[in-house]
């Protein structure tokens, strides 16, 4: 098993996220306990490229200073939705052989919901736990309610098994 952080950058952990604060503990959570479960924990950077105040160089960039990786710790940038689309991770993934990943992190409905479709197609067993994604309030739905929707609705079952914080820990205890 494998701990795939996605995007857990300054400038997108802001007060517009649904329970930013209680993500940010939870992933940190998570991320401890791989650390401590010899779980590898993978980081993902989404980089909107030059000039755009969100690329390499810039504070917004940078990876939580709650969270930051540690020096053993792989990261991979990605610069479209899908960590698949950076062919080093992709690479990685595979040659390691491990077939499952928990994923958490950011945007639900962007990113995470990307990664998961392409883990998913590339037969990876994907776990996503519960309160560790979230997102912005969007035309259609509030960040809550498209976090229970991805969470429940579209990844439960079909491309994901999602499960809960405790759960989640089980896992990576067990891993």
């Amino acid at each position: 098993m494998k701990l795939i952080v996605m995007d857990m950058q300054k400038g997108i952990l802001n007060d517009e996220l649904y329970n930013c604060d209680g993500v940010l503990k939870n992933v940190k959570r998570i991320i401890d306990t791989a650390r401590d479960n010899s779980v590898e924990v993978i980081y993902v950077q989404h980089d909107d490229g030059e000039g755009s105040g969100f690329t390499a160089g810039d504070v917004d960039f940078e990876i939580d200073d709650e969270i930051v990786p540690k020096e053993n710790e792989k990261i991979f940038v990605k610069t479209s939705c899908s960590a698949f689309t950076n062919k080093d991770f992709a690479s990685y993934l595979e040659k390691s052989g491990d077939e499952v990943l928990m994923i958490v992190g950011l945007m639900t409905n962007f990113c995470v919901d990307a990664t998961v479709k392409s883990a998913d197609e590339r037969d990876y067993g994907i776990i996503v736990p519960e309160g560790a994604i979230s997102t912005v309030d969007n035309d259609y739905m509030d960040g809550k309610t498209t976090c229970e929707y991805y969470f429940n609705e579209v990844w439960q079952g079909v491309f994901a098994d999602c499960v809960s914080m405790d759960d989640a820990i089980d896992i990576i205890k067990k891993a």
